[in-house]
């Protein structure tokens, strides 16, 4: 008999992991996704065009919290844990509810998931949300520019919206971003690196997706999201890790598996962490993967205007992700309040608006700052109107988009950029060079 099976996911591994995994598998049947982490993915339903033979009225995807009914309703035998950033302790929270209820627990195995390509493949990942992965993307494509490689990115799923719309996306231009209604998170990744004159692939269907690539590119650069394992199999594997929250690369899944495989390691944010926090986690490196290249970086933050902050009230917009389950208590926009002698980061969780109040019950680490959510219409109209309500000279937006083409933002807004940068020999360029000349 088949085995009935769970996968437990936030949109983007579980859906992978069933198309490579479980899609036409005569072992198994999926009754079911659970979905956590990413608001109002759950209710919706993973389609019957995408889940092929055997489900002709699609996967339902239900809320994480109700694991346990769904095992002992379905009398299901296997669970399989399919979503990322998360603690280990949390994981094994997870299969306890599981094994409890009498199914089996898997984390399937990353190589089993990854698709071969006949191109080179370079992989992006780190070992938490807000690692500056995104940055060292962008920085690998600008040195595989450089070399005269064609490149193309393409990112780990971000698939919020209609999945028969989004089997394969390519991004080359804002209307394409607006033709597929991308969320604000969808944007801080894909804008950036369509201003650099490259395509992004992005979806559902990542062996579609990959063909389609490796038709107009010499070099795929797997850009990671959610300290997630990649997609593909790469040829080179860099990970960037976090100084500031030294310790947990060895704490959490799967940025602790990401470690173990890297053959680049790169130290992000020296500049602005402690020398001990930068060694502790070199230290860590070194005793968990001693054949990794380590490389030294800095997150270049960059205002607009510095002079303008100066004695200002300010609203600082961070990055949603990070913040939320990335669990980081600053980022770019922070330090800018802070190096540039902002008088004050001023508190918006007195003018909350919407969802906007539920993010922070969720996550009450966040204090004085707003994440820019923006997973729905609805939720994006909530920042807007929070950030209006805010009273404050000065916003310093530190999300990697121009928030002002979505949102109507009625006070001064600065941006602050934050790029990769070099700390030091050996730089990223030489690393990736020497590599592929071997």
């Amino acid at each position: 008999m088949m085995e009935k099976v769970i996968i437990m996911g936030a949109a983007g591994r579980d859906f992978h992991n069933f198309n490579v995994y479980f899609r036409g598998n005569p072992r198994y049947h999926v009754i079911g996704f659970t979905a956590t982490q990413i608001p109002n993915i759950d209710g919706r339903c993973y389609p019957a065009a995408l889940a092929g033979e055997g489900y002709p009225d699609g996967i339902p995807i239900y809320p994480d919290r109700d694991l346990a009914r769904m095992i002992r309703d379905h009398q299901v035998d296997l669970v399989a844990f399919s979503y990322s950033d998360v603690p280990h302790t949390e994981v094994m929270h997870k299969a306890s509810i599981v094994t409890a209820g009498g199914a089996d627990f898997i984390i399937i195995g990353a190589p089993y998931t990854m698709i071969a390509s006949s191109r080179t493949v370079i992989s992006v990942c780190a070992v938490r949300t807000g690692c500056g992965k995104s940055q060292t993307s962008r920085q690998v494509l600008r040195i595989l520019q450089g070399m005269g490689k064609r490149a193309v990115s393409v990112r780990h799923p971000m698939p919020y919206g209609d999945l028969t719309a989004q089997v394969v996306q390519r991004f080359a231009s804002y209307d394409d971003m607006d033709r597929y209604q991308c969320t604000i998170e969808e944007r801080e990744e894909y804008e950036p690196v369509v201003d650099m004159g490259i395509p992004v692939y992005a979806g559902v269907d990542y062996e579609k997706i990959l063909r389609k690539a490796e038709a107009e590119a010499d070099i795929i650069v797997w850009d990671g999201g959610n300290n997630d394992t990649p997609f593909y199999r790469p040829d080179i594997h860099i990970v960037v890790f976090d100084p500031h929250r030294a310790g947990h690369e060895t704490a959490y899944h799967p940025g602790e598996t990401n470690m173990l495989m890297a053959d680049i390691a790169i130290i992000n944010k020296v500049d602005s962490a402690a020398p001990e926090q930068v060694a502790a986690v070199r230290r860590t490196i070194e005793a968990h993967n001693p054949s990794a290249e380590i490389i030294l970086a800095e997150s270049a933050v960059t205002p607009e205007d510095p002079g303008a902050i100066q004695g200002r009230r300010v609203l600082v917009v961070e990055d949603g992700p990070t913040l939320t389950h990335g669990e980081m208590r600053f980022g770019a926009g922070v330090i800018a309040a802070r190096r540039f002698g902002a008088a004050e980061r001023v508190d918006p969780r007195p003018f909350l608006e919407g969802s906007l109040a539920g993010t922070f019950q969720d996550y009450p680490g966040i204090e004085r700052l707003l994440p820019a959510m923006g997973y729905s219409p609805a939720q994006v109209r909530d920042l807007e109107a929070t950030i209006n309500r805010t009273p404050c000279d000065l916003v310093l937006a530190a999300t990697p988009i121009d928030l002002t083409r979505l949102i109507d933002v009625q006070h001064p807004i600065q941006r602050i950029r934050y790029d990769y940068q070099d700390h030091g020999r050996p730089t990223l360029a030489e690393a990736l060079k020497r590599r592929l000349s071997s």
